[in-house]
């Protein structure tokens, strides 16, 4: 293994960050300076790729904002990210839904992801042991 490699696992801290892909919609609470000032954003939209390895990975997120498209790149490690949420699960068959940028009304509209019987069952496995 490279050592370069090795040291920036031993060193960088990950969050606990929710398991999430392209076509999910989520909301990100993103830390910002302004002077001396800090504030949290939420910037809510659909992911539409993510990319990368290790600790440098990023996630694009677009949403509509009076009408115009709005795609924002954040790292997910970075310690500006306070939180993020995942709001619907999207059914979709790629990885990269650069098809969005065009698509306007229904087209740009992503399924949401149907339950499964899997899902299901795990549920009554959580409650039980949160009690």
């Amino acid at each position: 293994m490279d050592l370069l490699k090795y040291a920036e696992e031993q060193i960088m801290v990950k969050p606990s960050i929710p398991d999430f892909k392209a076509g999910d919609t989520v909301t990100i609470n993103y830390k910002i300076k302004e002077g001396d000032k800090e504030r949290v954003q939420q910037f809510s939209g659909v992911v539409i790729q993510r990319k990368g390895q290790g600790n440098v990975k990023t996630f694009t997120v677009r949403k509509i904002s009076n009408g115009v498209g709005v795609e924002r790149i954040f790292p997910l490690y970075s310690t500006f990210i306070e939180s993020i949420t995942v709001e619907k699960r999207g059914e979709v068959r790629r990885a990269k839904l650069f098809y969005l940028r065009g698509a306007i009304g229904k087209k740009a509209k992503i399924d949401e992801l149907k339950e499964t019987e899997a899902t299901v069952a795990k549920e009554p496995e959580l409650a039980t042991a949160e009690k």
